[in-house]
C-alpha cells in the first residue's frame, strides 16, 4: 500500500510542490522499471514518515514527466534530490545505503 505521505511531483506540480515549498523536499527521480528505483522508493516513504512533520517528501516518473529530469541534468535512475529555497542542496546518485539518505535529510534540516 502506497505511503500517503509520498508525494506524486510532475512537471506541472514542480515549481509549486518543490521549488516553492517552505520545508526541506526530497525529490525522487525514478522508473517503474528500474530495480533500484524500488529500493529508493521504500527509502523515499520510511524518510516521509520518520521525518513527517520537517520534510516534504515526493517521486517523479520521469517516463511521465521528462522536462524537469532535463532541468536538473538527471542522467541516471534513481537519482535523489534534496531542494531547500528552490534551490538543490545535495544529491544523491544510485541507490547506497539508507544511512546514506538520512543522513542527507539531517544535515540539511
Amino acid at each position: 500500500m502506497p505511503n500517503p505521505l509520498v508525494r506524486e511531483f510532475t512537471d506541472a506540480n514542480f515549481t509549486a510542490e518543490v521549488l516553492e515549498s517552505p520545508m526541506l523536499t526530497l525529490v525522487e527521480f525514478f522508473a517503474t522499471w528500474n530495480a533500484p528505483s524500488r529500493t529508493v522508493g521504500q527509502y523515499t516513504s520510511k524518510l516521509a514518515t520518520a521525518f513527517a512533520d520537517k520534510l516534504r517528501a515526493g517521486r517523479l516518473n520521469i517516463d511521465d514527466n521528462q522536462d524537469t529530469p532535463q532541468t536538473y541534468g538527471v542522467r541516471s535512475i534513481p537519482t535523489t534530490l534534496l531542494f531547500r529555497g528552490g534551490k538543490v542542496v545535495e544529491q544523491i546518485a544510485g541507490a547506497p545505503p539508507y544511512a546514506r539518505f538520512e543522513a542527507a535529510v539531517t544535515r540539511h534540516l
